[in-house]
């Protein structure tokens, strides 16, 4: 195979909701950068696991694999997805969490779809015949009566957007509102317990509105067209096609301690992204969590066979498994799974610190790990 085009995204520069812009604008490719170059300019998102950091490494790994089509299984914050995309893929990306697909669908699969004037104010305008699901939840837990009647009120307004990916834009945007707005970004814990992180730093002065306009703005000059048909699913990795060049793996592995539980950090962005339609909510759980979405990657007794499960799934297809050493299982173990199915296996390594989803108590040790790319050819 040959290696892919490098598609980049062009210099936009950066155009103020509030200066007219129509709401059908189409963000084009049309002039040429650096694809690493392109790939930084992707938001950070205060998600467990993200890969942001790591972008120029995963990029000079990448550029020695020929590809023309790419997945990304869990696709989590999708800053990986969008660098494949970026070195000139066609890329699917995929995550059983409903505000990871949103993300996706907004920023990667979007074809530079983005919101106007007109799509802010009514987005904005008050809506008599919204709901207050979100107020009579969560108040007195997670922000103010008035923030989560802003919520609802989005939400009884996005109704009024007819295009899935700028519904992904404004689903994109609450959440990471709601993740700016929060303490530390998590849900564990409720308004009481989380006053103590209140250190006066902007994003904890800023309103849920402020914030939720400040990243339509942001947003709005990430996603853009190059001409190819990228998508993004919500569903469990084994039930989708194996139709790639390359398969780039990130799941959430058993950590040695504590847990992988997105859902307990993040339950309530999950639930926020889709209205909590189709989930439980633990009325006994003083955060108001969601029962827990089953994976076989979070438990030691399934994990190893749901990766040979997945490793012989797509055997077919280069595959580029990320690894972080305070995972199970075993680096060894993950190797020798990897071989029962590619005749060339390579390991590269380097150094990584995590800072979203710890907390004070963490050990310095413990968030310093050393990241593994493992790739079957």
């Amino acid at each position: 195979m040959e290696v892919p085009r490098q598609i980049v995204l062009p210099g936009l520069e950066r155009t103020h909701l509030r200066e007219g812009i129509e709401s059908d604008t189409v963000l084009r490719v049309d002039s040429y950068r650096d694809p690493l170059s392109v790939a930084l300019r992707y938001p950070q998102f205060r998600f467990m696991g993200s890969k942001h950091r790591l972008l120029p490494w995963l990029y000079e790994v990448f550029s020695s694999i020929p590809f023309h089509t790419a997945l990304d299984g869990f696709s989590g914050s999708g800053c990986v997805a969008y660098l494949l995309k970026a070195m000139g893929a066609t890329v699917t990306t995929n995550d059983y969490l409903h505000f990871a697909y949103h993300i996706a669908n907004a920023l990667v699969a979007n074809p530079g779809r983005v919101l106007g004037t007109t799509d802010l104010d009514q987005l904005l305008r008050e809506n008599e015949e919204a709901l207050h699901f979100i107020e009579d939840t969560f108040s007195g837990i997670f922000f103010t009566p008035e923030e989560l009647r802003f919520l609802d009120n989005v939400w009884a307004n996005l109704g009024l957007i007819d295009d899935e990916f700028k519904r992904s834009l404004v689903i994109t945007a609450m959440c990471r509102a709601a993740l700016k707005r929060q303490p530390r970004g998590v849900f564990t814990v409720a308004n009481g317990k989380a006053a103590r992180y209140h250190d006066g730093r902007r994003d904890l002065r800023l309103t849920l509105r402020e914030h939720f306009i400040e990243s339509m703005e942001l947003l709005r000059s990430v996603p853009y067209d190059d001409g190819r048909p990228h998508r993004a699913f919500c569903m469990d990795v084994f039930d989708l096609p194996v139709e790639y060049d390359l398969v780039y793996l990130d799941p959430p592995y058993v950590p040695r301690s504590d847990d992988n539980c997105y859902i307990k950090r993040y339950h309530f962005v999950e639930g926020l992204a889709c209205y909590w339609h189709g989930y439980e909510i633990l009325r006994s759980s003083k955060v108001r969590k969601i029962k827990k979405k089953y994976t076989p990657f979070s438990y030691r007794r399934t994990a190893i066979p749901a990766f040979d499960q997945l490793f012989r799934k797509f055997a077919e297809s280069v595959i580029v498994l990320s690894y972080s050493s305070n995972g199970y299982p075993d680096l060894e173990v993950l190797i020798s799974l990897l071989r029962r199915y590619k005749s060339r296996v390579e390991v590269f390594e380097a150094e990584h610190r995590y800072h979203y989803g710890t907390h004070d108590r963490v050990r310095p040790e413990r968030a310093l790990v050393r990241e593994f790319l493992i790739i079957g050819a």
